[in-house]
């Protein structure tokens, strides 16, 4: 990427009203704790802005990577020669339509819920305390403890390559697990509507608390990391699987199979993508070896530029 190409996309993100910083790390923006620099990232503000800046970069034919919170990403701690476009607290946006809350791609998963608690609005419940945007939360499907997405989205906004602004039913985003339309077209989530229904503030509020103490007991929350490493495989359990061939606690450098819960590999302080990357290729060698099934990693995986 020239000086020139980010002297261009800078100016249009100033025009479109968008914070722009340059020369960024990126282990600052993941929950991983680990990535290298990125030459510009842009906060997106408003629809109007992600439209004018997709189209500028496609127009350069500029790479570029859109990130939400960096919860479910794992990035190369060499040089990233791409655009980071950020969905953040500039457009975090929530509206409360009857039943229905509408909200802004850069929200946080956890203000969703806690708006639709202040609502009375119940069916969130599950997603309280995924450590996501509602951008990525859509993007992949998320879900957790019975709940996913898919069962309460009524529409999702995204912007095409041309700088177009497409809604999408949720027939149309060919929702699955850990699986969006979004993954194959390469488009930007701006926003997202999701149906609720009435419900007690109190058992709500109850709910979230239930959940909450659950993560906090079953999943290393106190760790960095991407959240679950490993996607649940058809006929099983990724942490029964690798607690099974005895992974558990296993260690390389400063990432492990976390020993509070096997499906998560952690940054146990100073890990580098090496690191982790040797970890998820050895616990996925083993279990293919002893036990047959093949695990697919949950996290997107960004290797120095590339996805």
């Amino acid at each position: 990427m020239t000086s020139d190409d980010i002297l261009f996309i800078s100016k249009t993100a100033h025009e479109a009203g968008c914070k722009v910083t340059e020369n960024v790390s990126l282990s600052s923006c993941t929950t991983f704790g680990i990535g290298g620099r990125c030459p510009l990232m842009i906060e997106i503000c408003s629809d109007k802005a992600a439209c004018s800046l997709i189209r500028a970069l496609n127009q350069k034919e500029l790479p570029f990577f859109i990130i939400g919170k960096g919860s479910n990403l794992l990035v190369s701690d060499s040089s990233i020669d791409m655009v980071f476009l950020r969905m953040g607290r500039d457009f975090d946006r929530i509206e409360c339509d009857g039943t229905r809350l509408v909200c802004e791609a850069g929200a946080s998963l956890s203000a969703l819920c806690r708006e639709a608690k202040e609502q009375g609005l119940t069916g969130l419940e599950f997603a309280y305390g995924i450590p996501g945007s509602v951008g990525g939360a859509v993007f992949m499907n998320a879900g957790a403890y019975g709940g996913e997405i898919s069962d309460i989205i009524e529409y999702a906004e995204a912007v095409d390559k041309n700088g177009l602004l497409s809604r999408f039913s949720s027939d149309e985003m060919g929702l699955s697990y850990r699986h969006s339309v979004f993954m194959e077209n390469g488009m930007m989530i701006t926003k997202a509507a999701f149906n609720l229904r009435k419900g007690d503030k109190d058992e709500i509020s109850a709910k979230m608390n239930e959940l909450t103490e659950k993560r906090r007991t079953k999943q290393p929350v106190e760790m960095r990391s991407a959240g679950s490493t490993f996607k649940r495989p058809e006929g099983a359990y990724a942490a029964a699987l690798i607690e099974q061939c005895g992974l558990k606690g296993f260690t390389i450098g400063g990432a492990q199979v976390s020993p509070k819960h096997s499906g998560f590999v952690v940054n146990t302080g100073g890990a580098s993508f090496a690191d982790v990357m040797a970890v998820i290729d050895h616990v996925r060698k083993t279990v293919k070896e002893q036990t047959g099934f093949i695990l697919e990693t949950e996290p997107v995986i960004i290797r120095g530029g590339a996805v």
